[in-house]
Formats: structure tokens, sequence, C-alpha cells
């Protein structure tokens, strides 16, 4: 699907469907939904009253994301009305929720050119422009790689162009607009990377495919990379990575991504992402058989900074910014790695193997020692780490854990204006002791309780002085079912929150 801007009045506009939207009354008890008179004029003037007819007959409230539908005998056939919810309380997310919402509709009334009447908002024109376009366009993407028959009108996405209308934008708020519709672009194309990526079972996505779309990456944007073996990570001490790729057959793929502005940077920034392409447990291999059927999921925050990479490239920030992914598989085979091995990390640290099966911080223990040589001024890991985050927060909210206060608040901003959920949880230092070996300097587990908290302290040994930030997406990686602009399945979570931070880093003093 495309998407376009045009200053347009809606009758002058030639196509199918028309969008509209509309805010719920607000009172106690709320009045009746009323359309506003701009929209009052065209239904009666265009529509001979369809829409208010619909309204009535459906007892449209206006509410968030509710939808109603209707034809007509004019030259726009269609009418979908979307609620946007309380006025008060409208946000950008609201927005994109409410686009989806009425593109799913103009999709099954099988519209091909569709219109969007811009909603009447205080937010800002550029950010709305660019919320609705993000949503659509996520909204649209439907994953057929590996189906037989694709893209046809029975399993494909049925609106080819959508075109926000602008009627009254001066030049300024029409050039706003064309800009932040331009920037929704790469943003939206790299959660479909993460979301591809992620969705691909792990015969597909190996730790190889990883470290051949970085390449592709920096030879289609300019960037630069490289790609390390096991012999190049193994001068590096890298031990604790190496020692959950030993069983795989394939080999282990240390990638290092990096964006460089043209000129002197503000600053310099590092993501990292989990590349755990897939996860059997290892020796303490995963019972429950949907558990580890969802294992090719674990590589989500690779994919994550992936296709972060894909969006900061195109919008070409100010920073220098360094995407680094330990890929690898943990497999289980006679070199695999024991309950109660001890294996070394880069920084000389010890780990007491007490489960095979929590190796993701093994392999991000030694990506942060990496990121930090790197002299940053703030690192951000993305990881599918723990079930426990999960169980404390559901399956749509990721958790943040931080020491730092100013780099948690900056990352918190940028879930609000990304819509991805994030809640800052606890780091409670005191339960470290969960982790205490009595012969190494620590276990790679702690007790069941905390255990998302336990597992960004034993994140948290392998940083020395850099701000940093450690984000537990296990839940909000996947979705069972459609909702807004998610479709059932990957979700490409993470990409338009480090898109949103790293833009954002670009106006504060290295040492934020």
């Amino acid at each position: 699907m495309q998407f376009q801007i045009a200053t347009l009045p809606l009758p002058s506009w030639k196509g199918d469907c028309a969008i509209l939207f509309g805010v719920a009354p607000v009172g106690d008890p709320a009045p009746a939904f009323t359309l506003p008179a701009s929209l009052t004029h065209l239904d009666e003037t265009l529509w001979g009253g369809a829409l208010i007819e619909v309204i009535q007959d459906h007892n449209f409230q206006g509410k968030a994301a509710s939808v109603i539908a209707t034809r007509t005998g004019a030259d726009i056939r269609k009418l979908v009305l979307v609620g946007l919810g309380d006025p008060t309380q409208l946000t950008l997310e609201g927005i994109r929720r409410a686009t989806a919402a009425g593109l799913r509709q103009a999709h099954s009334l099988k519209a091909k050119q569709v219109s969007l009447l811009l909603p009447d908002t205080a937010l800002p024109l550029t950010q709305v422009v660019r919320a609705m376009t993000e949503a659509g366009l996520l909204v649209a993407h439907q994953d057929q790689r590996f189906k037989s028959s694709k893209g046809t009108e029975s399993n494909g996405f049925t609106v080819q162009t959508a075109t926000i209308l602008l009627p009254d934008a001066s030049d300024h708020d029409l050039a706003g607009a064309a800009a932040a519709l331009q920037e929704a672009n790469p943003i939206a194309a790299g959660t479909i990377l993460a979301r591809e990526l992620v969705a691909a079972p792990a015969n597909i996505v190996t730790p190889i495919t990883l470290a051949q779309t970085a390449r592709d990456l920096a030879q289609q944007q300019g960037m630069d990379v490289e790609v390390l073996g096991y012999e190049e990570c193994a001068a590096l001490g890298m031990g604790a990575f190496l020692g959950v790729a030993q069983a795989s057959d394939l080999p282990p793929q240390f990638i290092h991504l990096t964006y460089r502005p043209d000129g002197d940077p503000l600053g310099k920034v590092a993501l990292i992402g989990k590349g755990l392409t897939f996860d059997s447990g290892g020796l303490n291999i995963k019972t429950d058989s949907r558990s580890i059927a969802m294992m090719k999921t674990d590589m989500g925050g690779a994919a994550a900074v992936l296709g972060a990479a894909h969006a900061i490239a195109a919008l070409k920030p100010k920073l220098e910014v360094h995407f680094i992914v330990a890929a690898t598989e943990n497999m289980i085979s006679g070199h695999a790695i024991h309950p109660g091995d001890i294996l070394t990390a880069s920084n000389q640290k010890t780990i007491e193997i007490n489960n095979t099966d929590a190796e993701g911080r093994l392999t991000l223990a030694d990506a942060l020692v990496f990121a930090e040589k790197l002299e940053v001024d703030a690192i951000v890991d993305l990881a599918t780490l723990t079930g426990a985050c999960v169980i404390a927060l559901g399956e749509e909210i990721g958790g943040l854990f931080s020491p730092n206060d100013a780099l948690a608040q900056q990352i918190q901003a940028a879930s609000q204006r990304s819509g991805e959920k994030l809640w800052r949880m606890p780091m409670e230092e005191g339960y470290f002791e969960g982790l205490s070996s009595g012969v190494a300097d620590m276990k790679n587990t702690g007790p069941r309780p905390g255990g998302s908290i336990t597992a960004s302290l034993f994140l948290k040994q392998f940083v020395n002085k850099t701000p940093w930030a450690h984000l537990d997406i296990a839940g909000p990686v996947w979705s069972e079912r459609d909702h807004g602009y998610i479709n059932k399945g990957a979700t490409g979570f993470g990409v338009r929150l480090l898109v949103e931070w790293v833009m954002a880093r670009q106006t504060m003093p290295q040492s934020a």
C-alpha cells in the first residue's frame, strides 16, 4: 500500500472509500454522538444523510477505534466512520489505532483507493500524519512468503492507495506533512523487516542469515559492517557467547553494524539485540511443545536492532550508532555446555551454568563488554529474556531495567511517542545474592521469584560505567491476535521505540 498527501477537499477526491473520524461526546451522562458540522454538511449534500442514518442505526458513540460503515449512491461509494474516543485523552497511539481500524474496515469492504480525512485534533499535524502513515503501512503488511498462493485479493490487503486529505493546509503545513510521511516509510519498513525476521522459521533465519541481513543493510545504506566468527570471538575472550554456541552445527556470528553520520557525530550510542535464532534450552531442554516451537522468536531483540538500523540509516541522525548482535543457536549435542560448567566472559568474570536454558544473558554479556569498549555514551539492549517478565507484565508490555534514571526517562518518553509500551521495573541489588556461586563469580540464574530482576542484575555485571538500559521484550515480540495496527504473529516491537530514542538523542548533551 502507498500513502500520499493531497490538499483536495473530500468532494473533489476520486476513489471508492472515504475514512472519516469523530470524537466521542464528553459529559456525564455523555450526550448522543453528533457529527462535526463539516461532515454533517457533506453527509447532507453528497450522501443524502446515509452517514447519520448508520450512526443512528448502530447507536455509534465515537468510542476509541470503534467503526461503522455504509454504502452510498454517490461517487464515493463507501464510507467508514472511526471513533477517536475522548478528545481530551487522544494520543498519537490513539490516532494509530483509529487509522488501523478504519483501514481494516476498508479492506473488509474490498476498497482499493481510500482517503483519510485528517482528524480534528490539537496534536501536531506532522506527528499525526506520521502516526497515520506508520499505522497504515503496518496494518497492511501481510506476510505471505511461505504460501504457494500470494498477493491475490483473497489473501492480500486490498487497499492499494491511501490519501491523507489536508484541504486547509498552508504551504508550510504541507511541506511538514510531506516530510513526516517520508519519515514514516523507512520506520515502517524497518518494523516489517523485524517482523519478517521473527516470523520466519529457524531453518530460514539462522545466525548466517542475520549476518547476511546486516551485510545487505550496510551495502544498501552506506554503513560499515564487521562479522566476527569463532576464531575472532575466541581471540576476544568471548567465552560466555561461545559456550552457548558450541553445541550448534552452525557457526556463531558476532555482528557489528555501524551507522556514521556526515561530519562529526553529536554522540555515540550502541543498540544490542539478543540473537538466538533457535533456543532448544540446551541440556535443560524445553519440555513444553508450544514453548519450544516458538523459540524461532528468540532473536526478537536482534530483529528489532536490525530493523532500527534500516530506519536510522535512512533518517540520518547526527549520532554514530552501533548495532550489535551475538547470533547463534542454543542446541543439544556432544559439544553442549553442561549444567555445572564454568564459562569465562570477555571481562574475565566467571559464570557457573546452573541452567543451560538461561543462555541469552550469556550471549548478551560478551556483547555488552564489546559495546562498552567502543566508548559510547549509552547502551540499550533488547532481549526476549525471561518468561518471568511476561508473567509480571503480560504480553503487550515490555520491561525496562536501568540503574540510570535519566536514560530510563528518555526511553520511557520514546515509548510513549512510539506507542510501544514499557514499564520500568526495579533492580533490587539485594536480589543478586540469588546468583551467588561457591565456585565462580556468579551463577547464570537465581531463584524463580523475581526472575526478570535477577536476569537484569546478571547483565549489569558486564557494564562498568556507561549508562545502560535493558529491555525485556519476551511478551510483546509476538501477538496471538490482530489488534490496532498489530497483525497476529510477529510484531516488530522495539524498532520504532529505538528510532524515537536515537532521533531524540541528537538534541541532548552527550552526557545525558
